[in-house]
């Protein structure tokens, strides 16, 4: 059964100048992009999209980071989705991801991480419509 979930390529991605390598890889592990947008958070939507971790700590560095920049969110699909990509993604700290992993190769530490994607098939439902409408899905 497919499902979906989302992706944000963060701004450290960007800055780096490795969205296509990473869509690239997105792409040749099976999934298919049903959206993608540029785009710079505001604020308001980064604090929100957030919202879960907004007692923890990391939090006001969370939202300033994501708003240091444009980012640019995937709504992908594929069988076990939010698994498999969890899988390619890697760990959230790249010191502990596998190797072949988007944050392995590509991330500096777990607060310049590259990429987010979704824990759970509820959260990434939540998280898609945070950033797209059904019109905006293929």
């Amino acid at each position: 059964m497919k499902e979906r979930t989302l992706a944000i390529l963060k701004p450290d991605c960007l800055e780096k100048r490795v969205q296509g390598k990473v869509i690239q890889q997105i792409i040749d592990a099976g999934f298919d992009i049903k959206g993608m947008r540029l785009l710079s958070l505001s604020e308001d939507s980064a604090k929100k999209f957030y919202e879960v971790h907004k007692e923890r700590p990391f939090y006001g560095e969370l939202v300033a980071y994501m708003t240091s920049g444009p980012v640019v969110p995937l709504c992908l699909e594929k069988d076990n989705a939010v698994a498999d990509f969890r899988k390619l993604i890697g760990a959230t700290n790249p010191a502990n991801a596998e190797e072949g992993t988007i944050r392995k190769m590509y991330a500096d530490s777990i607060e310049r991480n590259i990429v987010h994607g979704s824990d759970s098939a509820e959260n990434a439902k939540k998280e898609i419509a945070h950033f797209f409408n059904d019109s905006d899905l293929v």
